[in-house]
């Protein structure tokens, strides 16, 4: 008996401990972003891991964190911030994520968020139905995050390359 309360205690602590390993991002609304452009989010992807959070930040005036219902993982919740307001979105399945400012979305203030390592490819039909800028800025995001895995990839050849030095 006193071993099936000890497993009992053990699961129900991992299970309570698991939340503390999730992370909470941070994504800025902006008028003009570090390298310039107006109406930006920064960052504008982000890589995170399943249970992570992202708190969208008003920090310029105007601006809104809404999912682009076309662009996300099938089953997944959209989320749809107010205008001048923080919003923080869970993301707990695997996928892309792509989001916009309603109120910019034509002048390319959209975002990317790529949700573990091994996402399925966001349907190129429904890029292309993004209007002007907001369809060059989507494009763009797609190349980082292609590159991003592509370095991380390299990384972690390099790295099982390595002799591990004798103790």
């Amino acid at each position: 008996m006193q071993k099936i309360f000890t497993f009992a205690a053990l699961i129900t602590a991992t299970l309570f401990a698991v939340p503390a390993w999730a992370v909470d991002h941070q994504v800025q609304m902006l008028n003009k972003d570090s390298e310039g452009r107006s109406m930006q989010f920064e960052p504008a992807f982000l890589k995170i891991a399943p249970g992570d959070t992202v708190t969208f930040i008003a920090t310029s005036k105007s601006h809104n964190s809404e999912s682009i219902l076309t662009l996300m993982p099938d089953g997944t919740e959209p989320w749809k911030g107010k205008i001048n307001e923080e919003i923080t979105v869970t993301f707990d399945q695997e996928g892309f994520y792509a989001y916009k400012c309603q109120p910019h979305l034509g002048m390319g203030m959209v975002g990317l968020i790529q949700v573990g390592d091994n996402p399925e490819a966001l349907p190129t039909d429904e890029v292309e139905k993004l209007p002007g800028r907001a369809k060059t800025r989507m494009v763009e995001l797609i190349a980082e995050a292609e590159a991003h895995d592509d370095v991380e990839a390299n990384f972690e050849a390099e790295s099982a390359a390595e002799p591990v030095p004798a103790q």
